[in-house]
């Protein structure tokens, strides 16, 4: 039989409106680190990995890195709630956040290796999945970093600063990859396998505050019941099941969330190869996402702000209707550089919010002691919607052998989101 614990602490909650405690500076800190394999990801290795298809004589990357994507995200789904069941135990949130962030890094610096296409794409899902299983153990931990009042703003500015730091890596990958040729007699690509080593370091560096800081406040079994606790996990895994399906605003939350994510998630990861579909000059995309990340800044930090006073659903529901529009503009006007800033400046403008403001809401309304526990299923909504949406895109693309209408089919998802958000009772305004 586990026990539902929570450690006690001698010091007082700060204000809602207090300056950032030093632990909360410390969680948001790597956001800054991962954001830079993130922003990466997004605009580089789609790239790279174009170049190495069409060495092969391969032509069609949209689909190619949309199925890519699609086995790292099964991959998370399956794993996470169990992992997530026992990492609700006292010390184990730490392990299992370290291991998959250790593995990830290890693959971003694999990367560099002189691989095939294959192979690369390999060791690219091997990398992603240790980002999203760090990012479930770390979206776990807000919990235990600051209260319920905070949570919008810590959130929020976790994705701001990540956003903004991840572009100091960036800059300096895309001045190796442009300016290394001619600086160093380095070839394009050595410059490109040095920037995912770049990448793997700053990830590394802005990650070590975190893990010598971190401690689990929240847990459902302690230390020393660790044993007995892990034996039970999947009755407790079902016991949370039967939780999450009792509690209706929840579920509502979570089904809404599975599909709008899915949006936001395919936006994210096929933007790049979409633009590289359409013929658009790979700088332009590089550029233009690099504006994305200066946009998003202040707008997390202002839609943190925005929730505090008309509340985080509300403005969860705002930036899915802007989705709407985004995927709309994407299908019927992108067809140029031009076209594709303007894209990514909307992109910023919400992209941020509509994670940060999921993530932290989310944190509100579960048990805080199976915290880890519930955003394993959290992580089963999210990354289950990317299966779904990067494989439609993808087959989509290749069935009608037309991008646009693989991004157009992304709408349908936002609309059904908006129906179960508009009929889920909010449970943090009771």
């Amino acid at each position: 039989m586990t026990h539902n614990t929570t450690a006690d602490t001698t010091s007082e909650p700060p204000e809602a409106n207090a300056k950032m405690t030093t632990r909360e500076k410390q969680w948001i800190v790597y956001d800054v680190g991962n954001s830079a394999f993130v922003l990466l990801s997004t605009a580089v290795v789609p790239i790279y990995a174009n170049s190495l298809l069409k060495a092969a004589g391969e032509t069609n990357i949209v689909s190619t890195w949309g199925y890519a994507q699609t086995i790292a995200s099964l991959v998370i789904a399956v794993l996470m709630p169990l992992l997530g069941s026992i990492a609700d135990v006292q010390g184990m949130k730490i392990r299992f956040f370290t291991g998959f962030f250790l593995t990830g890094v290890v693959m971003c610096c694999a990367m560099a290796l002189p691989l095939g296409w294959l192979a690369f794409l390999i060791v690219c899902v091997l990398a992603t999945i240790g980002l999203n299983g760090s990012l479930t153990f770390y979206d776990s931990m807000l919990v235990d970093t600051t209260t319920n009042e905070r949570m919008d703003r810590v959130s929020s500015h976790g994705y701001a600063w990540g956003y903004i730091g991840s572009t100091v890596p960036f800059i300096v990958c895309i001045a190796l990859i442009f300016g290394g040729p001619g600086l160093f007699g380095w070839t394009t690509v050595a410059c490109t396998r040095a920037s995912f080593v770049i990448t793997a370091a700053w990830w590394a560096a802005f990650t070590i505050p975190l893990l010598a800081s971190y401690r689990q406040v929240h847990y459902r079994a302690t230390a020393d019941r660790a044993g007995e606790a892990i034996r039970h996990t999947f009755s407790e895994l079902a016991s949370t099941f039967r939780a999450i399906r009792r509690n209706k605003p929840l579920w509502m939350f979570m089904i809404a969330f599975f599909f709008y994510i899915d949006a936001v998630n395919t936006v994210i990861s096929m933007s790049t190869s979409y633009g590289t579909q359409l013929g658009i000059d790979s700088t332009q995309l590089v550029i233009a996402l690099l504006v994305t990340q200066f946009v998003a800044f202040p707008s997390a930090i202002v839609y943190g702000r925005l929730a505090d006073r008309f509340g985080a659903k509300t403005m969860i529901t705002a930036a899915v209707i802007a989705y709407m529009c985004i995927v709309f503009f994407a299908s019927f006007f992108l067809r140029s550089a031009t076209e594709f800033w303007i894209l990514a400046i909307l992109v910023g403008m919400f992209q941020g919010g509509i994670q940060a403001l999921s993530r932290s809401y989310y944190g509100k309304i579960i048990p805080k002691r199976h915290a880890n526990e519930y955003y394993g299923f959290y992580d089963i909504f999210g990354k289950t919607a990317s299966i779904i949406g990067t494989f439609l895109v993808a087959t989509t693309t290749s069935v009608t052998g037309n991008a646009s209408l693989g991004v157009l089919s992304i709408a349908i998802l936002l609309v059904v989101a908006l129906v179960f958000l508009f009929l889920q009772k909010d449970p943090t305004r009771a």
